[in-house]
């Protein structure tokens, strides 16, 4: 018989306590869905000892809800979010489809790779479907996206389950068949794969401009850069070189699509694991119009790293979940199993290295998961599992680069002497009156990033909640890069949806609503006013290359803004 605290009934108890027929008793908080109606010792995040939860009566969620669950309203308020839920997920693949079909229609701004030409494939099928994108149509249907992405977090807990799956499906789907959108980074990716694989040419010493005649470089977008990817994504690419020009592109979406998708998955499956509303986190992380219309609508592999850190959470919930399970009383097999939550662990450490080995930034997070556990024996277990996983990653470097396996760090220096425009450093000294964004401003902000991560590590050791330190540090980190590209919003995702920390889901929704404000014609007055734009514009020849570089909407250091553009 269940165990019941004195002047506790359990559920299902109270005769006159009937559920709602559309919430599970956990809907309202992510704690609640995994209370169990008995007394189960456990370890806490960090080691320390748990009490039970104590079972709740529907009576009293129903009296949180604001109505009672006998009453005429609270019968009809399922339907009424569902169909509220219903409209928010038709509003999301309404402008996702308008939005790719309107890039695919004729040559637009919203797709930079148009500089190389506009051919069939990179239009793709959905040319003509609609009328041409313009700014203001970009405008309003990226706007109708974030309302309706909004509506559907509202009424999660409503929408069938099928429908909201089904929907983000046929969102990817949608994007996977547009043309990439906002950016020409999927392009650099298959420029330095073919650099290595069909030229003989190492990409972190050498530039896609090396390679002038090769059939991706006219829409290359940063054709005199070395590749800032790591090597398990860098070698990888390589196998994609032999599909040739279209046919690897097609391939980068491909896997940019199937790894968020992944990413949802892992998500769900967490936060099922952890006890928390999945629906919720599935809609907050897989109808993010960040991650849509700038992440998988522009095949970036930032959507490796968001899989890998999805991954390395719902691994380590399930350890923690394994851990906590009771022990039965005639079988030494059932859920639980000694270590089991530094197993998991440890399974996560794997997981984010392997992110690393797409983009370094991932590693931000690693040093939270070794902190993770609350005994230092059970996290000397962890490092060693990071340790080994950090080993086999150098090797593989080894092996396709040589002495030049960390050249990619070189990269990602070079990149951190340009300057975005948009980033947030640089808007706030546009906002305090400096010239430029001079180097010891950007030094503040380096300053603030780690004095963040000192404390929310420090917390970590103290028992703090990993997921939740972690996010905020993935943030600092994002608020005080000078070069900020908008789709990295989405790193933060699978911290953010899994952590049960409504602050950092709230932080998080507004920094992804800058990273796509930046793109709206109605911010130009408040983020760059044309009195104080200074834009020089550099014309570079390259012998042998037929394309003139003219560089713009960048600002690298001695204040000097540039514009990237062919």
């Amino acid at each position: 018989m269940a165990w019941t605290p004195r002047g506790a009934k359990a559920l299902g108890d109270d005769p006159g306590a009937t559920q709602h027929p559309h919430r599970g008793p956990g809907w309202l908080n992510g704690t609640l869905a995994g209370a169990q109606d008995h007394a189960v010792p456990g370890r806490g995040q960090n080691g320390q000892t748990l009490q039970a939860a104590t079972p709740i009566s529907p009576t009293g969620i129903a009296e949180r809800g604001g109505r009672r669950p006998g009453s005429a309203r609270a019968v009809r308020a399922p339907s009424g979010a569902r169909a509220l839920g219903a409209l928010g997920l038709l509003g999301i693949l309404a402008s996702v489809l308008l939005l790719c079909a309107g890039a695919a229609s004729a040559p637009t701004q919203y797709v930079p790779s148009r500089a190389g030409g506009w051919p069939s494939w990179l239009a793709g099928p959905l040319a003509g479907l609609s009328s041409p994108l313009g700014s203001h149509g970009f405008q309003n249907l990226t706007l109708l996206m974030c309302a309706a992405y909004g509506l559907v977090l509202v009424c999660a807990w409503a929408v069938p389950a099928r429908a909201l799956v089904g929907a983000i499906v046929a969102a990817h789907v949608i994007l996977l068949l547009g043309p990439p959108l906002i950016s020409q980074d999927v392009f650099g990716y298959l420029g330095y794969a073919r650099l290595g694989a069909l030229h003989g040419l190492d990409p972190y010493t050498h530039v896609p401009a090396e390679a002038p005649a090769d059939a991706v470089f006219p829409f290359v977008g940063w054709p005199f850069k070395h590749s800032p990817y790591g090597p398990l994504f860098t070698l990888g690419s390589y196998a994609l070189a032999p599909l040739g020009l279209a046919g690897g592109v097609w391939a980068l979406k491909a896997i940019a699509a199937i790894s968020s998708l992944g990413a949802v998955a892992l998500v769900g499956y967490g936060a099922n694991v952890l006890g928390r509303p999945w629906k919720w986190a599935v809609a907050f992380v897989g109808l993010n119009p960040v991650l849509l219309e700038l992440a998988v609508g522009g095949a970036h592999n930032d959507t490796l790293v968001m899989a890998a850190l999805a991954a390395a959470v719902a691994l380590a919930a399930r350890g923690q979940a394994r851990a906590r399970a009771p022990a039965p009383a005639a079988s030494d097999d059932a859920g639980r199993r000694p270590g089991a939550e530094t197993t998991g662990l440890r399974e996560g450490a794997v997981a984010v290295v392997a992110g690393m080995g797409v983009k370094i930034t991932a590693g931000v997070v690693l040093p939270f998961v070794v902190l993770a556990p609350g005994r230092w024996r059970e996290r000397r277990g962890v490092l060693a599992g990071a340790v080994v996983a950090l080993a086999a990653l150098v090797v593989l470097g080894m092996i396709g680069f040589g002495s030049h396996t960390l050249g990619f760090l070189d990269a990602v220096g070079e990149q951190q002497q340009l300057v975005a425009s948009h980033s947030i450093p640089a808007e706030t000294a546009r906002l305090v009156g400096l010239s430029g964004t001079p180097s010891w401003w950007r030094h503040l902000y380096l300053a603030g990033f780690v004095v963040v991560l000192a404390v929310t590590l420090w917390r970590t050791a103290r028992g703090a909640d990993w997921r939740v330190m972690a996010g905020w540090a993935m943030l600092a980190l994002l608020v005080s890069t000078a070069w900020l590209l908008p789709w990295y919003a989405i790193w933060l995702l699978p911290l953010a949806a899994l952590c049960g920390d409504r602050r950092l889901c709230a932080a998080t929704l507004l920094f992804c609503a800058y990273a796509l404000l930046i793109h709206l014609p109605l911010a130009d007055p408040l983020l760059s006013p044309a009195a104080h734009r200074t834009v020089e514009h550099v014309h570079l020849r390259v012998p042998g290359v037929r394309h003139r570089l003219e560089l713009a909407g960048f600002e690298v250091l001695h204040n000097v803004k540039l514009d990237l553009r062919w």
